[in-house]
């Protein structure tokens, strides 16, 4: 666990385990690993029935709104909230569940349009919506926000994007207890990324290797 020595405490290690089998994730779970994070609704129940319970779960796929109730009873942080309706829904399925969820707001800050995301003004307005009627969003606690760089060899692009966010970040959850999250960076950039301020890392292949 190199990589987790190397953040030194400062960010969170999720560890990307998408497509990779149980035995993979139980192999770090023995080094220690707790944070573990999927893409795929589907994928990610049927995991979580077979290892152990103490693990952290972190959705950072594209979350399809009929798709929430299948994790919320066992979700730890779900990444990428992009929309007001997938925020209404995430808060109406933790009323049924009796859980408060907390969720990171996933910001566009990349120059592809593969890329999901809020621009800085429905980022502003969603957050307004939400801090101006507490009452209604009494089950889904805004923990920070989230974001993908640009696929690039060009570092100081990379950086400039990693900076856009963390100024964003700083807008809307300087002050925030419980600790604000900001989740940024990759195995490609995550050491940029935490340079730049990040307190989650999200690593995939330098964990377990490339995909097939």
């Amino acid at each position: 666990m190199d990589i987790k020595a190397s953040l030194g405490g400062k960010a969170v290690l999720v560890a990307v385990s998408k497509t990779k089998p149980v035995e993979d994730i139980l192999a770090l779970y023995a080094e220690g690993q707790r944070d573990f994070g999927e893409n795929y609704v589907q994928e990610l129940v049927d995991k979580q029935l077979r290892v152990p319970s103490d693990i952290r779960w972190h959705f950072i796929g594209h979350l399809q709104s009929n798709k929430v109730r299948y994790i919320i009873g066992f979700i730890h942080l779900i990444h990428g909230v992009d929309s007001l309706s997938l925020l209404k829904e995430i808060n109406k399925q933790a009323v049924k569940a009796g859980r408060v969820v907390d969720v990171l707001l996933q910001v566009y800050i990349a120059r592809e349009e593969t890329k999901f995301g809020l621009d800085p003004a429905e980022l502003s307005d969603l957050v307004q919506t939400v801090q101006a009627a507490p009452e209604e969003w009494t089950n889904v606690r805004l923990r920070g926000l989230m974001g993908m760089a640009s696929f690039s060899n060009n570092p100081d692009s990379i950086r400039s994007e990693f900076r856009t966010l963390k100024g964003l970040f700083d807008k809307y959850f300087a002050v925030s207890e419980p600790r604000p999250i900001l989740s940024m960076g990759m195995s490609g950039d995550y050491q940029l990324a935490e340079a730049e301020g990040s307190t989650m890392v999200r690593i995939g292949s330098l964990l377990f290797g490339k995909r097939g």
